[in-house]
């Protein structure tokens, strides 16, 4: 299986547009967004796919945001963290702010993958058997260039795009 990753989209539609028109052309169906989606209505980019939504400090509204995902599909989940599996692997989804609860989920071997955003940077690094994934930002201060990611869970093959 693989999934779509993005985080910190801050209200960029033209980015989260194009984040969706190259996971549908991998043929990608679920998305992990790992917060500061900021306002709901950027989620309708996203609504042809299943998604994972952990909430960021910029995610003031979290109930329009749930609302918004959940009439998108059933199947979307929405929280402050994720504790999800998927392909018989262990995700835990996190924005980031929360530095204890980051490296707690990080440091604990219980994940096989940590994802989270914040930091606006691509990170890519394992601790013991967890690999913490960070897509990079789509929106917001600008730090590194607009990437994304996918990942195939069945093979660890994790890829970075980035957006023009």
């Amino acid at each position: 299986m693989k999934i779509g990753i993005v985080s910190d989209t801050h209200n960029d539609l033209e980015n989260v547009k194009k984040a969706a028109s190259v996971f549908e052309s991998l043929g990608i169906d679920t998305i992990i967004h790992c917060g500061d989606v900021t306002i709901p209505r950027i989620l309708e980019a996203l609504k042809s796919f299943r998604v994972f939504l952990a909430y960021g400090n910029m995610d003031i509204d979290k109930e329009m945001l749930a609302i918004n995902l959940k009439q998108h599909g059933e199947k979307n989940q929405v929280g402050d963290f994720l504790d999800i599996v998927l392909s018989g692997k262990r995700l835990f989804v996190i924005h980031g702010d929360d530095h204890y609860k980051l490296n707690m989920a990080t440091k604990c071997g219980e994940y096989d993958y940590v994802l989270t955003g914040h930091t606006h940077r691509k990170r890519d690094e394992r601790t013991g058997k967890t690999r913490v994934i960070n897509p990079g930002a789509i929106g917001g201060a600008f730090f590194e260039q607009r990437s994304i990611a996918y990942l195939d869970l069945e093979t660890d093959q994790l890829v970075y795009y980035f957006l023009q």
